[in-house]
Order: C-alpha cells, then sequence, then structure tokens
C-alpha cells in the first residue's frame, strides 16, 4: 500500500473500518484523563473528527488512526486489534503497554488494566522514585482506589488525612477527590494501583 506525504499529512486511499474502533479510541482517551479537545491538540486531528470517530459515525484514514495512536503511546496494531472477536489469551509486550507520567517525571504508571474495561475498573504498577510526586484531581462520585506498596514506602493524602503505606501494606481511599500520593524516602518505591470508577457511592 502506498502512503505518500502531502506536507504534514500522510494521505492514504484506504480507510480503516471496524466497529469496535470508536470504542478503543474513547476508552484509551479516558484512561489518560485527556478531553476531546487535548487529544486534538496532542494528535491534530481536529475534536469534530474524534468525536464522530467515538461514535463511529466516520471511518478514518490509516494517517488519521496513526496520529491518534501515537498521541495515545500505542501501536496502530493495537488500536486495530481491539474487537471482540479476539483471541480469550492476550499478551502485551512491554512496548505496548502504555505509559502515564506525573508532572514532576519522577512517578511512572503503567497502565496494565485491559483497555475494556476502563471506564469503570483501571490498574496500574507504579514506580515513584524519591521525591516523586503524583497529584491526581477527583474522579466520579464514589470512586475507590486500592494502593498496595511492594517495595519501599509511600505517602497517601486524601482530603486531609495523610497515611503511611509500607511494603506489604494496602491502603483504600476515596479517589472522587484531591488526592495526593508521594515518594519522601530516598529509595525508589514500586506499588500496585486499583481505580474503581464506579464504586458504589459511600456515604
Amino acid at each position: 500500500m502506498a502512503v505518500k506525504e502531502r506536507g504534514n499529512t500522510l494521505e492514504t486511499g484506504a480507510q480503516v473500518i471496524t466497529g469496535q474502533l470508536g470504542k478503543t479510541i474513547q476508552r484509551l482517551r479516558k484512561a489518560y484523563n485527556l478531553s476531546l479537545s487535548e487529544l486534538a491538540e496532542q494528535s491534530g486531528v481536529a475534536k469534530s473528527i474524534i468525536s464522530q470517530i467515538e461514535r463511529n459515525e466516520t471511518n478514518p484514514t490509516l494517517a488519521t488512526v496513526w496520529r491518534l495512536s501515537q498521541a495515545l503511546d500505542m501501536t496502530v496494531e493495537r488500536v486495530l486489534a481491539s474487537s471482540d472477536d479476539a483471541p480469550f489469551v492476550e499478551k502485551l509486550t512491554r512496548a505496548d503497554t502504555p505509559i502515564l507520567l506525573s508532572e514532576d517525571g519522577l512517578v511512572r504508571l503503567s497502565i496494565i488494566g485491559w483497555i475494556k474495561t476502563v471506564e469503570w475498573l483501571q490498574y496500574y504498577d507504579m514506580d515513584a522514585a524519591p521525591g516523586g510526586e503524583l497529584d491526581s484531581d477527583g474522579h466520579q462520585r464514589g470512586a475507590v482506589e486500592c494502593l498496595t506498596v511492594l517495595k519501599g514506602t509511600l505517602e497517601v493524602e486524601v482530603g486531609g488525612v495523610i497515611e503511611s503505606v509500607k511494603e506489604g501494606e494496602t491502603v483504600r481511599y476515596r479517589c472522587d477527590r484531591r488526592h495526593i500520593i508521594r515518594n519522601r524516602t530516598d529509595a525508589p518505591a514500586r506499588a500496585f494501583m486499583v481505580c474503581l470508577l464506579k464504586a458504589a457511592v459511600l456515604e
């Protein structure tokens, strides 16, 4: 298949036709907590086009899928492979695993959860360098996060309450409000984090 470059735009005659594509793009976007506008800015694809793709109202070109996959830190193959007919056993390589970084660049979140459940269940492998801080806005009402420290010590702050979590310990907290995870020690820390976005509302 010939792909030509015209200015900054890759053109291709072939269109990607898949009913799962829109759902996959939307799930990935939500996994990164990106708005349509933010994804449009990062990918160079118009907000209106992304919206149409997510609603399966258009068949994007391969060039458009490539731009979106780059912005979402996924290979084109992984984006297009999402299908209800896919094999039950699925293996992701290190390169296929999306990565999020904290603003200070010291906390690294590997999204190891299944992309199809990202709207209600997310789980991450977290590495926090000394001094690293992950400052997150609140998720939807009733959301709960569970953090299990695998190595080192982390500090969790929610609603003015601060809890120190050591290796082998688990802390659960409401994440429907601002929550901060810090590594105040001089050693690296690692944790496994699960976020239940549609947990029952806690009164």
